[in-house]
């Protein structure tokens, strides 16, 4: 199974420093970069992708609800019209500065409360699909992988979108296949040896391991390992020395 490493990237905003892309960026295969509304601003996108396209990364759109406070992690009520216009307005923005760089966007991946929510509410997922295939057809759409990913793709082929399946390096799971939630302890891995052996399992096997021991046999077209952990870099560089 090719499984390809991605990282969210590309979040500070102004004099706000977040992650540490520079050191990042070589080791990653796709980076998934904020778009202005949970996080970034024009000059941040601009270096995001000049640096994506220095080590050959893949790029990808990262919008969110628009909560620059929240970090994009709260629900916002939207409609389905506002909320294809909000894809669609970052998915512009980022692809503007691609452009003018050579390079181009490859995917969409959700962020936060916007993706979790679009996992549950069809609506919202074909929201999401609507606003990509208006855009361009060939940009795919990254989901959480799960047990329900045959109902995806059949939707997702309405809109003509391929889609990408995602596993988390470094986020719990519950023993229906869905993320242990933010506000709990527990959600996050903060030991290199748990993350080393989900990688392990999910490449020789398929399949990972639930927070009580479950196995999930999951699809996945990439593993992500988020920016903002304390141990990012190192769990990076694990994952993908295993992966490789």
């Amino acid at each position: 199974m090719a499984i390809r490493l991605n990282c969210d990237m590309g979040e500070s905003f102004g004099i706000w420093k977040m992650g540490n892309d520079e050191e990042i960026m070589p080791y990653i295969d796709m980076a998934n970069l904020a778009c202005g509304f949970h996080a970034s601003d024009a000059v941040t996108m601009s270096r995001s992708v000049i640096l994506a396209k220095k080590y050959n990364v893949t790029i990808g759109s990262h919008p969110s609800y628009h909560d620059l406070l929240g970090f994009g992690r709260r629900t916002v009520l939207c409609s389905l019209e506002e909320i294809k216009s909000i894809v669609l307005y970052q998915l512009g923005a980022l692809n503007a500065f691609c452009r003018a760089n050579g390079t181009a966007v490859s995917y969409v991946k959700p962020h936060g409360a916007l993706y979790n929510d679009m996992m549950r509410d069809e609506n919202i997922f074909k929201a999401v699909l609507n606003a990509i295939s208006s855009f361009n057809k060939n940009i795919k759409l990254m989901v959480i992988s799960g047990p329900k990913n045959e109902e995806y793709e059949y939707t997702a082929k309405l809109y003509d979108i391929k889609l990408l399946f995602e596993v988390f390096a470094d986020k719990n799971y519950k023993d229906d296949g869905t993320l242990v939630s933010r506000m709990e302890e527990n959600a996050i891995i903060h030991e290199e040896l748990d993350v080393i052996a989900r990688v392990v399992n999910l490449k020789e096997k398929g399949f990972i391991s639930s927070i009580n021991g479950q196995m999930l046999f999951l699809k996945s077209d990439s593993i992500c390992v988020h920016a903002d952990n304390e141990k990012a870099l190192d769990f990076i560089k694990l994952v993908k020395k295993t992966l490789y």
